[in-house]
């Protein structure tokens, strides 16, 4: 037989599973007849709780688990150092999990985060991570947990995130502004939020400026390090070709970059260039790189704030919230107008 969940018990004896949950952590929340239903139908069944259920009773750890795709990446960087200032400042130490872009090792990150007993979890998703059902799991057993920058808007949970819409806008609304008809999206997998909002973004620009929308412009990278040659090619070779880059990500900015000096094209005189990046260097490159940035360490202080709000139990009555906060679109040489630029 498989093994008796919290879920089973919660059908038998019409309770939600947040109330299961609580009566087998013995919360004050949950009256002395309920505790006492279920732990006697949880000991007639022989249940075992979880990991996940284990780390969340007893005492508070003090500890945050942070769990992001890559720590190299500027944007998660910044954000661990807005994170872990908060935590510091609240008493609260963290445990930082790397998921290298891997859905698997997103859930092995969780199941290990748990088993250290961390009183809740801060998750940017894999770009592999489409199924979200392992992290429903942490909110039926009423883990605390914030999604930030990569989110996944149908949890019910508290979420952190730049206006990607916001930026992507910006951005395509000054290439345009300065001339450019043919801009071409360089992004990442197409399921990601942030994916789905910067491409609304652009795309919104485009309309705005009565400019059609080309399917053949968009082009989707795996974060592979050597992805953006391709890319770069099949646009190039387009009839006519893009006047334009618009990049998605720190990598694929970089990439885009190598890949048009390689091929003699002329930055900003035959295309430009723009990316979202929070890469520091930016202006040291050459040309100077154009690009949106994101808030990165004050997505990290928000989220860990809002975290510990609900470790705390500070705010029972709110329920989930998504707060956005606008992105800075810095403009440089690499997108420097076109001579007599149609100004929209």
């Amino acid at each position: 037989m498989d093994p008796v969940t919290i879920k089973d018990i919660a059908h038998a004896l019409n309770l939600s599973t947040s109330t299961v949950s609580r009566a087998l952590r013995d919360s004050y929340e949950i009256s002395p007849e309920t505790k006492r239903l279920v732990m006697e139908y949880a000991e007639r069944l022989n249940y075992r709780p979880n990991p996940i259920a284990l780390s969340l009773k007893g005492s508070s750890s003090k500890a945050l688990g942070v769990i992001v795709p890559q720590i190299a990446n500027n944007f998660f960087s910044q954000a661990i150092n807005g994170i872990e200032a908060i935590a510091y400042n609240r008493g609260y130490h963290v445990i930082i999990f790397q998921t290298h872009e891997s859905y698997e090792r997103e859930v092995a990150n969780i199941q290990q985060a748990v088993s250290r007993r961390v009183d809740g979890l801060l998750i940017s998703l894999s770009s592999e991570t489409s199924d979200v059902s392992h992290l429903k799991a942490l909110i039926d057993q009423g883990m605390p947990l914030v999604l930030f920058d990569r989110v996944a808007g149908e949890l019910p949970v508290t979420q952190v995130v730049a206006d990607n819409f916001g930026g992507a806008y910006a951005a395509t609304s000054h290439l345009l502004q300065t001339g450019r008809r043919r801009i071409a999206h360089l992004t990442i997998p197409p399921y990601l939020s942030i994916t789905q909002e910067r491409l609304a973004g652009y795309r919104a620009a485009l309309e705005q400026y009565g400019v059609p929308f080309d399917e053949n412009l968009v082009r989707y990278g795996t974060f592979g390090p050597d992805e953006a040659g391709p890319l770069v090619d099949e646009l190039l070779a387009l009839s006519p070709p893009p006047d334009a880059f618009f990049t998605a990500s720190d990598r694929l900015a970089l990439g885009c970059l190598a890949a048009l000096r390689e091929r003699s094209v002329d930055i900003p005189g035959q295309v430009a260039l723009l990316s979202f990046t929070n890469s520091q260097s930016a202006h040291l490159l050459n040309p100077p790189l154009s690009t949106v940035t994101q808030p990165a360490q004050e997505i990290g202080q928000l989220a860990a704030e809002r975290l510990i709000e609900l470790i705390e139990r500070k705010h029972k009555s709110t329920g989930p919230s998504t707060m956005k906060l606008p992105t800075t679109l810095v403009v440089r040489e690499s997108s420097r107008p076109l001579p007599r630029a149609v100004l929209g």
